[in-house]
């Protein structure tokens, strides 16, 4: 018993700052009468059909104990989400009935502590950790207190947001500058890098940035067209004191003398370049993936105030040659928790991935790579893990446990997964927008290990594939993990067709408080 509460507790107690808002970041309602279970008579983020699931769902536990019973009572019926309640609108409440039913309970709260008043010993106290400063008749945002609207009627909600034009550019990616200023690097596809100033919201100010002096000009290394180019760029979490950054873009080895990696279609993996035929002119894996580090150390005293980088590549990580010439998605970003260099890969192109690649274990197309950058590889290492670079693999990705599985991958099962995220505020979540085929647009949240579905499945559809020489992977063969969120093609514009999706965001800023924990696309 001990050990549900324990993780009933650990689901519900994280930091969060924008109560009253419920799960489904409504406000809590005006109940006409009160919950029969849960007994709240005012408002509540529940009804009564809510409230009898959260009957029968207490009621299966079937816990004999009177005073286990309620206190588990207690958890289910303030049900949080972070710390947006379910059925209780203020965190104050769980503290109310928690604090006094969990006295000698021997429940363990993320604290060396069994009881609430152990770590907070008063109601004040608790609220101030979990939203700031806020009593009975108010309620806090941004650990500010804010009032509920007392108005009868309910204004109308939102229909979208305001956005402020601030420059003209057309750039592919942006990464804030890690010194914490208003500062962003901007990349374009051709293959430079801009260092620009961000013009405080508001104020009717333009970008501030000098195209005819960029940060970082790779244009003579970088294939560019509609398909390719530099395709994105991120700052090691150490940048300011390391100068590390890195790149990753596309090259032709017909014209480059460095664009030397081995092709993606190969026998390991059980394709035959000559089966694959040439794309739009491109012969096999003439095209290839590249991640590349820079540094920003040799242009000034410190890598924050630099406004050039060194132009010489430092190392090259990764190198891989692409079967076709499309679906090579390309973002890099670090992990916020861990420190490693997540990768994403696309399946390599050509319609319906015709060869099986995104559910190849052996294959490194259509998968999200986690790598370590800080870590230099063994010849050993190198040889006998079959990397394909200068990269050593973090000791807990999923091929430890699965041994069949090429130990760069940390997820797989993806058809073109152009931009990922992690949410600032809980930076476990990772989510991915991965374009569809035909039907589906989706976006996963990435799990080590997790597989999602494509060619299998497209989006939360069984796919069917036109050709497979490749061959097919069977329905039970996969636990796939279908998207969060998604929209048909035919749903969203049945005149002109679905745009593809191309990534997104969780909202965390104060300036709009209805869209705080939403995924922005």
């Amino acid at each position: 018993m001990v050990s549900i509460l324990l993780f009933l507790l650990f689901l519900f107690l994280p930091c969060f700052h924008s109560l009253p808002l419920c799960t489904d970041s409504m406000a809590p309602i005006t109940l006409k009468s009160p919950l029969k279970f849960c007994s709240y008579s005012v408002t509540s983020c529940c009804n009564s059909t809510d409230d009898s699931v959260i009957e029968n769902q207490f009621k299966s536990m079937n816990i004999s104990d009177s005073t286990c019973s309620a206190v588990v009572k207690s958890v289910i019926c303030a049900k949080v989400q972070l710390q947006a309640q379910k059925c209780d609108p203020y965190s104050a409440g769980l503290f109310n009935t928690g604090g006094n039913l969990l006295q000698g309970s021997g429940v363990l709260i993320l604290v060396n502590s069994s009881k609430l008043n152990d770590t907070w010993k008063s109601e004040k106290d608790f609220c101030t950790a979990f939203g700031g400063l806020a009593g009975d008749e108010s309620v806090c945002f941004d650990e500010k207190p804010a009032s509920f609207n007392t108005t009868s009627q309910n204004s109308a909600s939102p229909k979208g947001l305001c956005l402020e034009r601030i420059g003209n550019g057309s750039y592919l990616n942006m990464a804030a500058h890690p010194d914490g200023s208003n500062r962003v690097f901007l990349s374009s596809q051709p293959g430079k890098v801009w260092l620009a100033t961000v013009p405080e919201q508001g104020s009717g100010g333009t970008l501030e940035i000098d195209e005819a002096n960029p940060f970082l000009d790779i244009t003579d290394e970088v294939h560019f067209d509609s398909e390719f180019g530099l395709m994105g760029m991120t700052f090691h979490p150490d940048f300011k004191n390391n100068g590390r950054f890195f790149v990753s873009y596309n090259c032709d080895k017909v014209q480059s003398a460095s664009c030397l990696g081995r092709c993606s279609c190969n026998s390991d993996v059980g394709c035959d370049p000559s089966k694959l035929g040439a794309d739009n002119g491109a012969q096999p894996c003439q095209y290839q993936s590249v991640v590349a580090e820079y540094t920003a150390n040799s242009s000034s005293s410190t890598p924050s105030t630099a406004k050039i980088a060194n132009p010489v590549e430092v190392r090259r990580i990764f190198t891989m040659g692409l079967p076709y010439t499309a679906h090579h998605a390309g973002q890099i970003l670090f992990g916020p928790s861990d420190g490693y260099l997540y990768f994403m890969m696309g399946d390599g192109g050509n319609k319906g991935d015709p060869f099986n690649f995104a559910q190849n274990k052996k294959s490194l197309l259509g998968k999200i790579m986690r790598l370590d950058v800080n870590t230099f590889p063994s010849e050993s290492e190198i040889v006998n893990k079959s990397l394909w670079g200068n990269y050593s693999i973090p000791k807990d990705n999923p091929s430890a446990e699965d041994s069949g599985l090429q130990p760069e991958i940390w997820a797989l099962g993806l058809r073109n997964p152009w931009r990922c995220s992690f949410d600032s505020a809980r930076p476990s979540n990772f989510y991915c927008a991965d374009v569809g085929q035909d039907l589906y647009e989706e976006v996963d949240l990435i799990t080590k290990g997790g597989n999602y579905g494509w060619r299998v499945y497209e989006g939360p559809l069984l796919y069917q594939p036109e050709w497979t020489p490749g061959g097919n992977t069977s329905l039970s063969s996969i636990n796939a993990l279908l998207p969060i969120m998604g929209y048909d093609h035919s749903s969203v514009n049945t005149n002109v067709g679905s745009a593809s999706i191309i990534g997104g965001y969780v909202y965390r800023s104060t300036t709009d408080p209805c869209m705080t924990g939403r995924y922005v696309t």
